[in-house]
C-alpha cells in the first residue's frame, strides 16, 4: 500500500474508532480525503480498472475491524448511477476527470412518493462530497465529461461482506419538479443515533 494511502486509512480509522457521530466521522474523512486527493499516486493500477458498460467499483481497502471501506469508482464517459441512498455515511473525492452530482428529495402524499431533484452540482479534482444518511442521502452520480472519470468513495462499512454501497434504488418513483405536487419529504428509516 503507499504511504500516502496508508497514512490516509490509519487517520480514517482512528476516526472512526472514536465512536463519534457519523456526521463528525464523514467530516473528518472529508478533511483528510481532500488532502490524499490532490495527487493520483497512490492509486494503483489495479484500481483503475474500467468496465464498458457502467461505472466499475473497485475496491482498495477493508479496514481491519470493518468499520469502514476504501473503494475506487471509474467512469467512462457518459457513464451514470441509478438514482440511490446508501446504507452508511459516504465521503467522494474527486481524483481524475468530473462528476455531476444530483441530489433529490424523496416527497410523498396520500396518492403516493415521488422524487423532486434538488442541488445539481459537477464535482472537479480535489473537490469533495459528503452524504450521511438519512438527510441529503439520495443523489445520482454521472461522467458528463469526455474522459474517464476517477473518484475515491469511503464508506462508513464493509463493503466487500456487503457487495454494494447502496440501500435503496429509487428508479420505481416518478419525478416531479419542486413546486409542481404538494407532498412532504418522506422518511423511510430511522435516524441514525447521533
Amino acid at each position: 500500500m503507499h504511504e500516502r494511502l496508508h497514512e490516509f486509512v490509519d487517520a480514517v480509522g482512528r476516526l472512526s474508532a472514536a465512536n463519534r457521530s457519523p456526521v463528525d466521522v464523514a467530516a473528518g474523512v472529508a478533511e483528510r480525503l481532500h488532502d490524499l486527493i490532490v495527487d493520483c499516486d497512490f492509486l494503483e493500477s489495479a484500481h483503475r480498472r474500467t468496465n464498458p458498460s457502467e461505472p466499475c467499483a473497485n475496491l482498495v481497502h477493508v479496514a481491519p475491524d470493518r468499520s469502514f471501506s476504501v473503494v475506487s469508482f471509474v467512469w467512462g464517459p457518459g457513464q451514470t448511477t441509478c438514482v440511490h441512498d446508501h446504507v452508511c455515511w459516504c465521503v467522494v473525492g474527486v481524483l481524475e476527470g468530473s462528476e455531476e452530482e444530483t441530489r433529490y428529495r424523496l416527497m410523498g402524499d396520500a396518492g403516493g412518493s415521488w422524487l423532486e431533484p434538488g442541488e445539481r452540482r459537477r464535482l472537479y479534482p480535489g473537490e469533495v462530497c459528503v452524504l450521511v444518511p438519512p438527510d441529503e442521502d439520495v443523489h445520482q452520480v454521472r461522467n458528463v465529461g469526455d474522459d474517464v472519470a476517477i473518484s475515491i468513495h469511503v464508506y462508513g462499512a464493509d463493503i466487500e461482506r456487503l457487495g454494494t454501497s447502496i440501500n435503496r434504488r429509487f428508479s420505481d418513483l416518478p419525478m416531479h419538479a419542486p413546486g409542481e405536487r404538494s407532498g412532504a419529504p418522506q422518511r423511510w428509516r430511522q435516524r441514525p443515533p447521533a
